[in-house]
């Protein structure tokens, strides 16, 4: 976790903020990182990164906003090309993340805090903001953002105390997701951040302003987007896992499941076959004009993923995240070469 001096920085970034950005990353994890960071300071606008990496593309909200503070939420990878331009404006940076990073791309003006750095930890990055914040009518959001991620942070005892109705008595991530009402939070949660801006929006001006976990389990005009986006999204969730389950219980090693539409929900189907298949290895690809993006689970996954794309040498391919759990995107072209290499390298063990 972070030390007391890390506590601090990130305390005195955040009141020195007048007017800060935040970036995080375009699920539950990020949005809650940002959320208790914002209810903290009571200022600052939020704007999820829906296409890893960050990249020049985000520049224009910088240029629009004009920002004195630039903060970056659960995003495991920002291009180089990005940071050069924050240089050039000398934008003070401060990036919060949880994931395996390499230090060396970690520019020397940006005040980078990863406990994953100093040891190989598990957390997530709303716990992380968590401790900084220390909030206690917000352990409820640290909880659904921690859980999303498959973590359960040591604050979830206390929780259960506060909280018996809507916690499991288990220190399994996924069993509390799917099985609890705080998890029934983290997917509304997780839901919303997949509707149209304009909903996307008014999800976060709601949450803000949120003073119990019960008024986000109660549909009321104020969530009924994200409530109706979560009906919508959990039917052809359903259906989705009726066939990736058949085309698991016919593999005892691999399961790689294919689909399309016009929702990604990759990440979500991926978690659920771990959940009812532990001993697998899961690839879920979505496959979109162009392009496919992928979420692996399993053990070993990114060191699986990581030989795929180096020996496959796909054009344009990227990807990276968990020792446990990963994505990324090729193109369609390359999608049964992809395949195939998966194979490859899990039938070697």
């Amino acid at each position: 976790m972070l030390n007391e001096i890390q506590i601090s920085q990130i305390k005195e970034h955040l009141n020195n903020a007048q007017n800060p950005l935040f970036f995080f990353d375009n699920d539950p994890d990020g949005l809650c990182s940002f959320i208790l960071l914002q209810k903290y300071i009571g200022r600052g606008k939020g704007f999820p990164v829906k296409s890893s990496p960050l990249d020049k593309n985000y520049l224009r909200k910088i240029n629009e906003l004009n920002p004195d503070y630039l903060f970056i939420l659960d995003v495991p990878v920002v291009l180089e090309e990005f940071f050069e331009e924050i240089k050039k404006i000398n934008l003070p940076v401060v990036w919060i993340d949880h994931h395996n990073t390499e230090k060396s791309k970690i520019p020397d003006f940006v005040n980078y805090y990863n406990p994953f750095l100093e040891k190989d930890f598990p957390s997530s990055t709303t716990y992380l903001c968590y401790e900084a914040t220390k909030k206690k009518e917000d352990l409820w959001i640290t909880i659904a953002g921690s859980i999303s991620d498959n973590f359960v942070p040591e604050v979830y005892e206390e929780f259960k105390k506060i909280y018996p109705d809507l916690s499991l008595d288990s220190s399994d991530a996924f069993e509390i997701l799917y099985n609890s009402r705080i998890g029934v939070i983290a997917n509304l949660l997780n839901c919303g951040l997949k509707d149209k801006t304009t909903n996307v929006i008014k999800m976060i001006k709601f949450l803000m302003n949120v003073k119990s976990p019960y008024d986000v389990l109660e549909k009321t005009p104020k969530n009924r987007e994200m409530h109706e986006k979560f009906e919508i999204i959990n039917k052809k969730l359903k259906k989705f896992l009726e066939r990736a389950q058949e085309e698991a219980n016919a593999s005892d090693k691999l399961v790689f499941f294919e689909y399309g539409g016009d929702t990604s929900m990759s990440a979500e189907i991926s978690n659920r076959l771990k959940y009812f298949f532990p001993g697998r290895i899961i690839f879920v690809a979505y496959v979109s004009e162009g392009f496919v993006n992928i979420s692996g689970r399993g053990e070993n996954v990114k060191r699986i993923l990581e030989k795929t794309l180096k020996q496959g040498n796909f054009e344009n391919a990227r990807g990276g995240g968990h020792e446990n759990a990963v994505g990324a995107r090729i193109m369609k072209k390359d999608l049964d070469a992809f395949r195939e290499k998966i194979k490859e390298f899990v039938n070697k063990g």
